[in-house]
């Protein structure tokens, strides 16, 4: 799994906002329709039926995950005072996962960084800004301060 898709695993949970098992919009289920009743008259024999038509079911609304909100939570939860509001690597340490300069390399080319993956101060910030539009980009409800 990519170190984004462990970011989105870690708040939205294994389904993510959508529960769909995946990130990304279900594919609508097909339903097959009722069959006719059979009918029991002495009358002459009904002419052959087509199969019954098949009846896409569609998907419910998407369910938006608050960001900030569950990682209060977890923060809290951990009685953390990371600066997570602001930082790719107190972010990554609240959610568990290797906050090491590898790693944030490894995002960085996973989220279409450009510039000196040196985990320099503007990487790092254009790291976590990146990482909260991608969140909203999926289902995730991200203050504006977050991702701008």
């Amino acid at each position: 799994m990519s170190i984004f898709g462990k970011i989105k695993s870690a708040i939205f949970g294994e389904k993510g906002p959508l529960g769909s098992g995946h990130f990304g919009t279900p594919k609508p289920e097909a339903v097959p329709a009722p069959a006719p009743a059979p009918q029991t008259t002495s009358a002459p024999a009904p002419i052959p039926q087509a199969a019954p038509a098949v009846t896409p079911v569609t998907a419910p609304a998407p369910q938006s995950v608050d960001v900030e909100s569950v990682l209060s939570g977890i923060a809290s939860r951990k009685n953390s005072d990371l600066n997570w509001r602001s930082s790719i690597v107190d972010l990554m340490k609240l959610l568990d996962l290797d906050s090491s300069l590898d790693n944030r390399k490894e995002l960085a080319t996973e989220l279409g960084y450009t510039g000196a993956k040196d985990g320099s101060a503007e990487m790092n910030i254009w790291l976590h800004k990146a990482v909260m539009r991608e969140l909203a980009k999926n289902g995730g409800t991200v203050p504006a301060g977050f991702a701008d």
